[in-house]
């Protein structure tokens, strides 16, 4: 049953905030992630976007120095996931931000030093240079369907799209040619994951 300012409030109070001060700092973080015209709507009746802004909002509301956030832009539509990546971003410039998330776009735009993890532990670590890692393994090649299902069950398949004209164009992420059609392409961030 609480309203956005509530919300905030509470939290404020949890976090030892003063009255005066916590109510200045809640209007201010509810107005930078574009929630002060709902401050007074319930929270409930927000959308999934306006929910993970809140979260983000009542997470510096303390202004910590490091902020860690999990899967924040997880079931958000492309609007809110930019928008929410452009807020991330601007809380970059003055704190560390520790992003994990499996959403490779969303690196690509925010991050500043790269980690990928596989069973817990560091393969690859860098900037967004580290799709050099990619280089010599990515290939695309277009092919009849049921060639894009042999290759799928042979070698990691990136992107598979089927066009008009009845054949698939296969992106696949293997050390040798995987296919003798199959040409060298740049790989992308997405290509790197898959590969390491």
């Amino acid at each position: 049953d609480f309203t956005a300012l509530d919300f905030m409030g509470y939290l404020a109070a949890l976090k030892g905030i003063d009255g005066r001060r916590a109510r200045r700092r809640c209007l201010e973080l509810l107005d930078l992630v574009g929630l002060r015209d709902v401050a007074k709507q319930k929270v409930r009746t927000f959308s999934g976007g306006m929910k993970q802004r809140l979260g983000i909002a009542q997470a510096v509301l303390n202004e910590p120095s490091v902020l860690v956030l999990d899967e924040p832009t997880a079931g958000l539509d492309p609007k809110e996931r930019v928008r929410f990546r452009n807020l991330i971003a601007s809380f970059a410039q003055d704190k560390i931000v520790i992003l994990s998330t499996h959403i490779v776009p969303d690196i690509e735009y925010i991050a500043d030093q790269i980690l990928v993890m596989r069973a817990g532990s560091i393969v690859c670590s860098g900037t967004v240079e580290i799709v050099q890692y990619g280089r010599g393994v990515v290939w695309e090649c277009e092919v009849a369907p049921r060639e894009a299902d042999e290759l799928a069950a042979r070698f990691t398949v990136g992107n598979l799209h089927y066009g008009a004209d009845g054949l698939a164009v296969v992106r696949l992420v293997a050390e040798a040619r995987p296919h003798p059609r199959a040409m060298p392409v740049e790989p992308t961030l997405e290509d790197v994951y898959l590969y390491l």
